[in-house]
């Protein structure tokens, strides 16, 4: 009407007339999260109070259902929120998050702390003898009542509060500990004007640089630190002084003492997770955190860890030792390289050996192809098809949107993939889901998931070309994908990838397999320019440069791991972060010592994501892997049986068993170690 202003409409605060439900960004102003937010948060407390006030005697249903299903709205926008602060984040956003995150904080500990709701949750776990739950259900009771004991319910009001404000105070000191990441990755930039200073790196690299420098208006090349773009300078680049510059502005990130600085941040996000263990009655944080994984220990942890280290380290040092000879006979005059030296020379090793590097592999990766072979390996596997929806809307238009059936033509969920770098976008790649499988009052809700990376973008006169590492990436988080799209449970929580850390990378590690199998490249490796298949000289190349520095790279993952631990698995000692690395840094024999070289400060993995004491992980997975994906070899890399039995026994049962029990029914027994390390070639040592 005149002379009235008409309130816009919230469209977080409803739901979604949409197709499937999805999030209507288009729609979303960056306005609409704060007041969206209080009023969940409000309804979300208001849930809460109904279960604590409920005159009933406390049930699994009215208790322990009644807290999975509440806060749905809470869930959601957070959702929304956090997936574009990681790829498509500017200062509001980043704002917003800051503004927020205490509210979500705060929120978890009033429930987690709440007295009344875990009078009614313990007595609903002391009497779950008499219950007759189903499995999915039985878990969902011990996580219940674990996270109510291990977030502090027991605790005195005094040490309540202690926790209250070490939670509020991790939360900033995470967002932090990315922004000054994101931060420093951003505003770094290497502009070369000189062509004889790029002498050794190819075309796409220059092309892709040359572009890069255009869209800011400049001359010459311009690389930056990005995956991309650093990682080809780095393999290719004869100019050794470049290569050791750009090298440094990447593994001293947030490490310089400026605004993104991390270190005082990394030492107060350790003290405070030690204290907090020490509040719960824990020894350290990592013995917090592995109480709820497969290697629930930290003593099983660092035996794992040197366990592979005795085959790795002795391959290693034979592996460097050959190198550096190679590199000599190349012209090298120092006794040892350094770290800035290890991919160039490497990859030049690599084409001598097996006639194979990432320039003469990139044609027959075109990532449409590689996408639609992914498609394909997912419909031989678990008869999934995927039919492309350009009315979606998403945050960005470079991302691209599939609708996902199963054979019999049901609808299993939205598949969103984003996969080249831009400012707004933190580096590396990762799945997450924008709405997750659950089953509420006889409705099943079907997942929304997101698989992100960083990969080169089309240029002027050439598609999308990935190297054969950013395939094995793509396939790896279309693992994840496949975990949370075919999950078939009834709670949220336990719903795909809602599994113990050390089992998460299974499906993604397992999906890594397929692209050295024959069967599977042919399906997609096609020259972009030619439509020539992959020939089979290229396949064996392939496989026989697979274990290529194998003991260099798992030394190196291993490492990694170690220096996760020497944060969270010991009492913090005040030690410099570079005296921390160097004593967990089991590479560290193999270089000249490196002045300013750190890792911490940008391991978003175990400051910001959820990986701390958890690093491990990745190699304990690959075990799995291995020796879960011999059951495939052994009857046929798409044998439908092996597949569904992977499918029921693993994928779809999510957190809803013990995953030792989960992988035993898929492989008949517990995992073997051999598989992996003969995969790798570190079984035979000459």
């Amino acid at each position: 009407m005149s002379g009235q202003t008409i309130e816009r409409e919230n469209v977080l605060s409803k739901n979604f007339s949409t197709p499937f439900d999805t999030v209507p960004f288009d729609q979303i102003s960056t306005e609409d999260f704060i007041p969206a937010i209080h009023l969940a948060l409000t309804n979300g407390r208001n849930e809460i109070e109904k279960i604590c006030n409920n005159p009933s005697k406390p049930g699994f249903a009215n208790t322990i259902v009644a807290l999975e299903q509440s806060g749905k709205d809470i869930i959601r926008i957070s959702k929304i929120l956090f997936n574009l602060n990681s790829v498509e984040t500017n200062a509001v956003i980043q704002q917003i998050v800051r503004d927020i995150s205490p509210l979500l904080t705060e929120y978890s500990n009033d429930i987690a702390l709440n007295e009344g709701l875990f009078f009614r949750i313990k007595s609903v776990w002391d009497n779950r003898s008499k219950l007759r739950l189903d499995k999915e259900s039985e878990m969902l009771l011990e996580k219940t009542f674990k996270r109510f004991t291990r977030n502090g319910a027991n605790l005195t009001p005094d040490k309540k509060e202690l926790i209250r404000g070490i939670n509020k105070e991790l939360s900033d000191l995470s967002i932090r500990f990315s922004e000054n990441v994101l931060n420093e990755t951003n505003e770094y930039s290497l502009h070369i004007t000189d062509e004889n200073d790029l002498m050794g790196l190819p075309e796409f690299a220059k092309e892709v640089a040359t572009n890069v420098a255009k869209n800011e208006g400049k001359d010459g090349w311009i690389f930056s630190l990005q995956a991309p773009s650093y990682s080809p300078f780095m393999q290719y680049v004869d100019n050794r002084a470049l290569r050791k510059e750009l090298f440094m502005a990447f593994n001293s990130r947030s490490s310089k003492g400026d605004k993104n600085d991390n270190q005082a941040i990394i030492n107060k996000i350790v003290k405070l997770r030690y204290d907090r263990a020490q509040l719960l009655g824990y020894d350290t944080w990592a013995d917090y955190i592995l109480e709820e994984r497969m290697a629930n220990s930290k003593e099983i942890v660092y035996d794992f860890i040197y366990d592979i280290k005795k085959y790795a380290q002795p391959v290693a040092t034979k592996e460097m030792e050959e190198l550096t000879a190679y590199a000599k006979t190349l012209g090298f005059e120092d006794e040892r390289l350094q770290r800035w030296d290890f991919s160039y020379y490497s990859e030049k090793l690599k084409k001598e050996k097996y006639s194979v590097n990432d320039e003469i592999l990139k044609p027959y990766f075109k990532l449409e192809n590689v996408l639609n072979g992914i498609f394909e390996v997912a419909n031989l596997l678990y008869g999934l098809s995927f039919n492309k929806n350009s009315e979606i809307k998403t945050w960005h238009d470079d991302v691209v949107t599939y609708e996902v059936y199963n054979e019999t033509g049901n609808f299993v969920a939205i598949w969103y993939g984003d996969f080249f770098p831009r400012p707004g976008k933190r580096a590396g790649a990762w799945n997450n889901t924008l709405q997750s499988q659950w089953v509420e009052k006889g409705k099943e809700f079907r997942p929304h998931v997101v698989n992100v990376g960083n990969f080169s973008k089309p240029t002027n006169n050439k598609p999308s070309l990935l190297t054969f590492y950013e395939v094995q990436t793509l396939f790896h988080e279309f693992g994840h994908a496949l975990h949370d799209m075919l999950a078939k449970g009834k709670y949220a929580s336990l719903s795909g990838t809602g599994v113990a850390w050390d089992f998460v990378e299974l499906p993604s590690q397992l999906m890594e397999n397929f692209v050295y199998e024959k069967e599977a490249l042919k399906l997609f490796a096609k020259h972009f320019d030619s439509g020539e298949i992959i020939p089979d000289e290229l396949i064996t190349k392939i496989r026989e440069s697979a274990n290529f520095m194998a003991g260099y790279g798992t030394l190196r993952q291993l490492a990694l791991g170690l220096i996760d631990m020497s944060w969270h698995a010991t009492k913090p000692n005040g030690k410099a972060i570079s005296e921390v690395e160097r004593e967990a840094d089991l590479t560290h024999h193999l270089y000249p010592e490196t002045e300013a070289y750190t890792v911490s400060p940008a391991f978003s993995h175990i400051f910001s994501g959820g990986y701390s004491a958890g690093y491990y992980s990745y190699k304990w997975s690959e075990v799995l892997d291995a020796d879960a994906f011999d059951m495939f070899r052994e009857k046929g890399i798409f044998n439908r049986e092996v597949a569904e039995s992977f499918r029921e026994n693993i994928l779809s049962k999510g957190g809803s068993q013990k995953p030792m029990e989960l992988y035993k029914k898929f492989r008949g027994r517990e995992p073997k170690t051999a598989a992996m390390l003969k995969r790798s070639g570190l079984l035979t040592i000459d």
